[in-house]
């Protein structure tokens, strides 16, 4: 295939953010947490200062107990999360959702590595006071959560890592060739490259893509703003790290002691899914589930299984 000697930048960081901005653009046209009547869709946008960065956050849902931080994808901002997740979770356990550095309402200089975009949050749920907090991470935000395991293991109570792969992990030294003919494409609704990655071509998933881009419409005041040029070329190159092989393969992974949930997608083209029985097999204590027919967004296909899960998992 024509793709798949590509470099992971080959396409340009800018390009791609565009054509996820486009995508998601289509969809959508301070220490205190907010009361637990607040959902995504209502939770007000605060700020605060960490390591010198004005972040952007919301914190809201069930008060008391250990609260549950979410870690976003490439580019994304906290107006990319389902609500029906959010919201599901939220009922449970009190959420807590950023935008990155330098990333639509967060200031600052977006983070070339994932380790520093890991230090980051770590300064993040410091000013917010957290002394616990169970980690959700997505995609790139999964890798952020591990790192953040690794470096203040005292901090994270569990972990649930979706569309995740290990460091150096099969198909991340460059774009897969899948992604790469996704992105490739002309798209004459800019959605429809969510609808290609994150869901499969079958009618039982693409019904849930369309279903899941419709509750991406459901807050309407106070979004963020879109992330500029400079998040892809950021993130990008934090990712081609991230991709790079390390001299003791998955090794790292035995450093995360927390016990660990891992939800992959039956057939993800982004990161593949042997990627999440990779890391099933290295970590301590992790279990693993394939939603059927799924591609890199699992838990938008399935949102109610998906919190069922989560809640049951970490209630264990």
């Amino acid at each position: 295939m024509a793709f798949r000697n590509r470099p992971f930048r080959i396409r340009g960081p800018v390009v791609l953010l565009a054509l996820i901005i486009a995508a998601i653009s289509h969809v959508a046209k301070a220490d205190a947490g907010a009361p637990a009547g607040v959902s995504h869709v209502t939770a007000p946008t605060r700020y605060i200062d960490a390591a010198g960065v004005r972040i952007a956050y919301r914190r809201f849902g069930h008060q008391g107990g250990i609260p549950i931080v979410f870690f976003q994808h490439f580019a994304g901002t906290m107006d990319n999360w389902d609500p029906e997740v959010v919201d599901g979770i939220a009922r449970t356990h009190e959420v807590i959702l950023f935008d990155n550095a330098g990333v639509a309402g967060s200031a600052g200089t977006v983070p070339t590595t994932i380790a520093a975009m890991a230090d980051q949050a770590i300064a993040i749920l410091s000013v917010l006071q957290v002394k616990e907090a169970d980690l959700l991470g997505f995609s790139m935000g999964s890798m952020i959560a591990q790192d953040v395991a690794i470096k203040q293991p005292g901090l994270v109570h569990r972990l649930v890592l979706v569309g995740s792969t290990p460091r150096g992990g099969v198909g991340m030294a460059t774009l897969t060739p899948e992604f790469q003919n996704a992105l490739a494409k002309k798209y004459a609704v800019p959605g429809d490259l969510l609808l290609e990655t994150l869901f499969t071509p079958s009618a039982e998933s693409q019904r849930a893509g369309h279903a899941f881009m419709a509750r991406l419409r459901a807050r309407t005041v106070d979004r963020d703003v879109e992330p500029n040029d400079k998040v892809a070329s950021a993130q990008t190159a934090a990712l081609a790290d991230w991709g790079k092989p390390v001299p003791k393969g998955y090794d790292y992974l035995h450093d995360i002691r927390q016990p660990v949930l891992l939800v992959t997608g039956s057939n993800d083209l982004v990161f593949y899914t042997i990627n999440g029985f990779n890391l099933q097999q290295h970590l301590p204590d992790a279990q693993l589930i394939i939603y059927p027919d799924t591609g890199h967004g699992p838990q938008d296909q399935y949102p109610s299984q998906f919190v069922e899960d989560v809640t049951r998992f970490l209630a264990r």
